[in-house]
């Protein structure tokens, strides 16, 4: 390839990165053509130049990135431990967590006037565990209260269906799948019954699991490419689970696991297309040209001689 054409190819990619269309295309041949009949979605075609040009702008309109914030409401369906089975039967008490903030981001795309997906990422805070087991022997229980804090980093892709506009309010459903890392930290055990002597402890452990989500919100727009959006969210997280249990004499014993941990969010984000943005550098644009008036000509007076004198003689 020739450094003229290595020029080209560069000056293409710098103007495709500022959305520069008019400078991206203006060593198009008249004949061009773009031919993306074997993509798969709603572009596929074959199109002219004209037509390239509103085809790369409404792709680029159709990006945007968001950000979330919101509170959790989670709940484990059961806690389980090898040692459950000395006992004849379990009573599970109490097994509830502190609500906790999150926080996520993500990039999306809109498919078209109803369809949207996007790839989000998400920090869920620690939240407080308390629980409490009885454990039912013949002629005796024995009651174990736990302590802990779980956090979790979560990975979605999600789609989402907008139902229709009314006064600039869209109100969607959606679903997402993806994994989560679930982390148990500060896990106790105290038996309530004998106090001090059966205190264990373990360390922190994360564990990675499928994960899958459920939504149903409103957007209101904004601005034309600023939209806030305030959701219910219904996430499965999977399972979580300890460290050996060590106890106060240095012994271990097997972990507990957490099975079945949900959460029902209340979350509000924002959205903003990527036409927001100025992705380049400024452009300058050279003022209209200023003319001075065209002359007037404006012939001379007249010059007029004084009749000659006569003289008679």
């Amino acid at each position: 390839m020739s450094q003229e054409n290595v020029e080209i190819v560069k000056a293409w990619y710098d103007a495709f990165n500022r959305e520069d269309w008019d400078a991206m295309l203006k060593d198009a041949a008249p004949g061009f053509e773009y031919d993306f009949s074997r993509a798969v979605g709603p572009w596929r075609g074959v199109f002219g130049l004209d037509q390239a040009r509103r085809l790369w702008e409404e792709f680029a309109a159709s990006w945007y990135l968001r950000g979330d914030i919101g509170m959790s409401n989670q709940s484990v369906g059961s806690l389980f431990n090898e040692n459950y089975s000395r006992f004849t039967s379990v009573d599970s008490v109490d097994k509830g967590f502190d609500s906790a903030p999150f926080f996520g981001a993500g990039i999306g795309y809109n498919v078209n006037d109803w369809l949207r997906i996007d790839a989000t990422g998400e920090y869920r805070g620690k939240a407080n565990f308390h629980g409490l087991d009885i454990g039912h022997t013949p002629g005796q229980d024995w009651p174990d209260r736990y302590t802990a804090s779980k956090s979790e980093l979560t990975f979605l892709l999600n789609g989402y269906i907008d139902l229709g506009t009314w006064c600039d309010f869209t109100p969607f459903v959606g679903a997402g799948v993806g994994m989560s890392r679930n982390t148990i930290s500060n896990f106790g055990d105290i038996n309530v019954q004998t106090g001090v002597g059966a205190d264990a402890h373990s360390d922190t452990v994360s564990k990675w699991n499928f994960a899958w989500a459920l939504y149903a919100g409103v957007g209101y727009k904004i601005t034309k490419n600023v939209t806030a959006e305030f959701a219910y969210r219904y996430i499965d997280l999977g399972n979580a689970t300890t460290g050996p249990m060590v106890g106060y004499d240095g012994s271990t014993d097997t972990p507990f696991e957490f099975r079945h941990i949900t959460s029902q969010d209340f979350k509000f984000g924002l959205r903003v297309n990527f036409d927001a943005f100025d992705w380049g550098a400024p452009r300058y644009y050279a003022p209209a040209p200023v003319y001075a008036p065209a002359p007037v000509y404006s012939p001379p007076p007249p010059v007029y001689s004084p009749p000659p004198v006569q003289y008679r003689g």
